[in-house]
């Protein structure tokens, strides 16, 4: 049995984890406030773009047929992957879930004899990465972007996945993040970034916007994708910062309640050991007065 001095060392010690604990929740609420108005920020330009897309696909007539560079489909010979993680840990299991997504969707492109390669936004899946047995190819490190997220980053990696799937370098990109649901839910989701689903963006209007269009229909549409495809990276970027600051605040409070009901316990311990021992005390003093009797 532990010792007086013990217990309340062990008290004093979880008392000091429960200070930083409660820290470290506070500063992870403040930082989910400033990501979520972030998105509240971005999320009009990015409706804004689907809107004015959605607007021209739905001004193809039921019997056409709709085609663009960017939906082209081909056999997954060479696929990319683009798989974002936190920076650092004490967020739960927000980077084991996407370190599991990624390494299932690795297996099963490897079953098919593809090649890989991985966009690692964040430091933990690029160590995932890094440590992998399998043959993949990392391209490059973006670790800064899951600290301070840029328009700019998510264009350069957007660009760069548009250039090789339009030169046929790649045949399809993956997406795998943390999708911010609720303060208490994050969702590990799998998406696909292209080829570009058309048809998903193509909406039935009773009245369909009949625009003047200069060149044509299609023209306008390809120019319009690229913006669509460079807001999806920005926007998951952000939407992955904010399910990072949800899982650590809630991380974080489990542990503060955790370190609660230790203290409780310790200190109902302390208490009974510290009973028990003026007991003691008070034995050998009433036996010794009784045997000078």
């Amino acid at each position: 049995m532990a010792s007086l001095k013990e217990i309340k060392g062990r008290i004093a010690s979880v008392k000091s984890t429960k200070k930083i604990t409660s820290a470290m929740k506070m500063v992870a609420s403040s930082k989910l406030r400033k990501a979520q108005t972030q998105i509240e920020r971005f999320l009009p330009y990015e409706i804004k773009v689907a809107g004015i897309l959605n607007n021209f696909l739905s001004g193809y007539n039921e019997d056409e047929q709709i085609s663009s560079a960017f939906s082209e489909s081909r056999p997954a010979k060479r696929v990319a992957i683009v798989a974002l993680s936190s920076n650092s840990s004490l967020c739960g299991a927000f980077n084991s879930n996407i370190i599991r997504l990624l390494s299932n969707r690795i297996q099963h492109y490897s079953s098919q004899h593809a090649e890989i390669e991985i966009y690692p936004i964040g430091k933990k899946v690029e160590a995932a990465v890094q440590k992998m047995t399998l043959p993949v190819e990392a391209k490059g490190s973006y670790i800064p972007l899951m600290d301070k997220p840029d328009f700019e980053g998510a264009k350069a990696i957007a660009d760069a996945l548009i250039k090789d799937f339009l030169a046929k370098k790649i045949d399809r990109v993956d997406l795998i993040y943390n999708h911010f649901k609720s303060a208490g839910v994050q969702v590990p989701t799998e998406e696909l970034f292209l080829p570009f689903d058309l048809t998903k963006h193509q909406t039935t209007k009773s009245v369909p916007t009949d625009y003047l269009i200069e060149p044509d229909r299609r023209a306008i549409i390809e120019s319009l994708i690229p913006y669509a495809l460079r807001s999806k990276i920005y926007a998951i970027l952000l939407d992955s910062v904010a399910a990072e600051h949800a899982a650590r605040t809630v991380a974080m409070q489990i542990a503060t309640d955790n370190a609660d009901e230790i203290l409780d316990e310790l200190t109902i311990q302390y208490n009974k050991q510290r009973q028990n021992a003026i007991t003691s005390e008070l034995l050998d003093i009433i036996g010794g007065s009784e045997g000078q009797k």
